[in-house]
């Protein structure tokens, strides 16, 4: 059987850092590059990774570092990590709003949004002017949990109760005006829109509750059709501003609408290959699973899972261009700075290599290996690490 090849990515397995960098509503800035101490080694991280045959990692800016001034940008933090991926040949998707803005910056005003491109075409112009190589980003990371977490229940900034959806359209006419940006800027470059993938459904036999469910089911499509102009163009968008559709799926990512999550293996748990297939059928765009991943003794068996489930959907014609590990390095908590033991990779061994997730590193070898005979692709995963 034929089979879509991916062509997009230089790997077909990438690697994501958490470059969250939001207030909580307690007032703490995160700032998880510097947390897991990825901002000051990224060289050495990009290398280790590249030891697995990964070569395309999601990585971050922290706006809130770089534009302390209103139109004054200071690129210390960012081009450090810049020439890391130029010195070691990774591709990056570069996130540049990862739930952190500015402390001047009233999200809510019109200023947001013109400071916002401002800063993407900055950014644009920097990579241009450091890399020959096509660049790749993603504007607004997860506007929909971002509407819901800050705009809905307040969890982090701006920390708004039941003005999920006013905040979703901001975050919407963000992403708009930084895609505007960067294309006049670089028109090479590609764009990855990242949202949640999730399933909803009704514990209920009562109608309306099903309905409920279904209806709340498919908010999740909600931000991607206000961005491509299907809901509301008012706001101003238009298909061709999907790119590339990242989706974001754990396993807590599916619920009973007001009750419990639903767990892998229950009766009641939808397939992650349907998922895509759903997805894809509604947008036609090449998918990229943009974040996936467990925590702790789940991390093997949930990437055994997912790839399985990959591999159904790309046999069924889904356009999958990769699978994105998420995060890639073990970091602490938003909450309580738990370490969150989710990654490949753990803490520093050195100053060259991180302690690596034996029982991890074996999945995807032998995932990557199945991919290879899958699609095509030559084979890149050369070590352990």
């Amino acid at each position: 059987m034929h089979v879509n090849s991916p062509r997009l990515f230089n790997s077909f397995w990438l690697g994501g850092f958490e470059c969250a960098s939001h207030r909580r509503n307690d007032g703490k800035r995160l700032d998880l590059l510097a947390a897991t101490g990825h901002d000051q080694r990224a060289e050495a991280d990009y290398r280790q990774l590249a030891s697995f045959g990964i070569r395309t990692v999601r990585d971050g800016l922290r706006w809130h570092l770089i534009e302390k001034t209103p139109g004054h940008y200071d690129w210390s933090s960012f081009l450090p990590m810049l020439r890391a991926a130029t010195a070691t040949g990774t591709q990056v998707i570069w996130d540049l709003c990862h739930y952190g803005y500015p402390d001047d910056l009233d999200i809510w005003s019109g200023e947001f949004v013109e400071r916002i491109a401002r800063f993407a075409a900055a950014t644009a112009q920097l990579v241009k002017d450091e890399t020959d190589l096509a660049a790749w980003y993603c504007p607004v990371n997860e506007m929909s949990y971002w509407a819901w977490a800050g705009g809905h229940v307040g969890l982090f900034n701006p920390c708004a109760v039941e003005r999920g959806g006013e905040l979703k359209r901001q975050l919407v006419r963000a992403a708009i005006a930084v895609t505007e940006a960067i294309r006049d800027v670089d028109p090479r470059a590609r764009l990855v829109t990242a949202e949640p993938l999730i399933h909803v459904t009704s514990h209920s036999e009562d109608p309306e509750h099903i309905r409920d469910a279904e209806e709340y089911r498919l908010v999740q499509y909600e931000a991607v059709d206000l961005l491509t102009g299907r809901q509301e163009p008012e706001l101003g968008g238009r298909p061709e501003y999907l790119d590339v559709l990242g989706v974001n799926y754990y396993p807590f990512n599916q619920w009973y609408l007001g009750g419990s999550t639903i767990p892998l293996g229950h009766h009641a748990f939808r397939p992650l290959a349907e998922m895509l297939q759903e997805v894809y059928e509604r947008y036609r765009r090449p998918l990229l699973i943009a974040e996936t991943g467990a925590e702790g003794s789940g991390r093997a068996s949930w990437l055994h899972y997912v790839g399985a489930e990959v591999q159904e959907a790309i046999c069924n014609q889904v356009l999958i261009e990769g699978i994105c590990i998420y995060p890639i390095v073990d970091y602490p908590g938003w909450e309580n700075g738990r370490i969150c033991r989710v990654g490949l990779l753990s803490d520093p061994l050195s100053d060259h290599k991180r302690i690596v997730c034996e029982r991890t590193a074996t999945e995807l070898i032998r995932l990557e290996r199945l991919f290879r005979r899958m699609t095509g692709s030559r084979e890149v995963v050369s070590s352990t690490g």
